[in-house]
């Protein structure tokens, strides 16, 4: 198993950046892939960014390419979401979540272990 806490959300103006964090604890962080979830009020999880199991591929939503980055510090056993150039549309309660499964995965039900969520607010 393994325990995720997310950190570094908050309200940020249009055009701001925010780095989030998600703290593994618990099985080896590298047996898993990585990814980032958003959900905004009243709409359904989607995929953000991941890391393959292996740390070897990324893939990102279209929505945040060339905006937002993934990494990963396997000594910290810590993946990162840098987000910048954020827009009002990137306001979400963003989730770090973890699976075992290999290659590249984009769905939530992919994913066996969820952090309690970071609100991110951008405003206009």
């Amino acid at each position: 198993q393994v325990q995720l806490v997310e950190s570094g959300g908050g309200l940020v103006q249009a055009g701001g950046s925010l780095r989030l964090s998600c703290a593994a604890s618990g099985r080896t962080f590298s047996s898993y892939a990585m990814g980032w979830f958003r959900q905004a009020a009243g709409k359904e999880r989607e995929f953000v960014a991941q890391f393959t199991r292996g740390g070897i591929m990324t893939s990102y939503a279209d929505s945040v390419k060339g905006r937002f980055t993934i990494s990963r510090d396997n000594a910290k056993n810590t993946v990162y979401l840098q987000m910048n150039s954020l827009n009002p549309d990137d306001t979400a309660v963003y989730y770090c979540a973890a699976t075992i499964l290999w290659g590249a995965r984009v769905l939530p039900n992919e994913y066996n272990y969820w952090g309690q969520g970071t609100q991110v607010t951008v405003s206009s």
